[in-house]
Formats: structure tokens, C-alpha cells, sequence
């Protein structure tokens, strides 16, 4: 087994654009939990704790409270997770949340796209006004 490259938390924020406090504060809800911990007690992350920092990242414009992307995340890791326990209507439940979770999330997308575009039209009205009045 090949040892995984762990980080200290400046280089995950650095990876993730996250920042510091971010990362902690996700920490301390119970989103994403560093994979060990130093001698001197420093937070060591892997490329897989990175990942889970991205998918949290990625949820947060879609205004998913902390409670949804909770359970959206312990979702996706039982789902992942090559676990024989999970029988066929276990996984079958999961797969009908994660299909709920993808509506939603489809839906919170197509409210920003028609976000972006008034603020895209207003944008362009300001611009015509200022060409037009300079």
C-alpha cells in the first residue's frame, strides 16, 4: 500500500481557495475531518479530504444549509464506499436521496443562470448609458 502525500492546512486553502478559518469552520460542523494530525498537532489533509473540500465548495453557491450538505456528503460516501452490508433497498433509497439532491441542485442552477443573465442586461444597459452619455 503506497502512503498517501498528506498537506498542512496553508497548502489545502492554497489548493482550494478556500480560506483558513473556511476550512476550519467546515471542521468543526463535521463536513470534512483532516485525515491525521501532526506531531505538534497541525491538521494533515490528503488529496481525498481535498476533494470533499471541492464538493463542499462546490454547494455552497447553491445555498445547500450545512444539514443538507451533511447528508448529501454521508450520501455520497455510502454510496462510494464498497461496503456489501448495503443491500439492494438500501441502495436503492440512497440512489432516490441522491436523485432528490440532483433535482434540486438542476433547479438552484437554472435560478442562477437567470440570475447571471438580469445581472449580465443591467450590466450592459450601464454600459450603453455611460457611452452614450460620455
Amino acid at each position: 500500500m503506497t502512503e498517501q502525500r498528506q498537506m498542512q492546512i496553508g497548502e489545502v486553502a492554497e489548493r482550494t481557495g478556500l480560506s483558513l478559518r473556511t476550512i476550519r469552520h467546515y471542521e468543526s460542523v463535521g463536513l470534512v475531518t483532516p485525515s491525521a494530525r501532526s506531531k505538534g498537532g497541525f491538521r494533515l489533509y490528503t488529496e481525498a479530504d481535498i476533494e470533499r473540500l471541492m464538493v463542499v465548495r462546490r454547494m455552497k453557491p447553491l445555498d445547500f444549509s450545512l444539514e443538507e450538505m451533511r447528508e448529501l456528503l454521508q450520501l455520497l460516501d455510502r454510496l462510494t464506499a464498497d461496503d456489501a452490508s448495503l443491500d439492494a433497498g438500501e441502495r436503492e433509497r440512497l440512489h432516490e436521496r441522491l436523485d432528490a439532491y440532483h433535482k434540486i441542485t438542476e433547479a438552484r442552477c437554472e435560478t442562477l443562470r437567470a440570475r447571471l443573465l438580469a445581472a449580465e442586461d443591467f450590466a450592459a444597459t450601464l454600459r450603453r448609458r455611460l457611452h452614450t452619455t460620455g
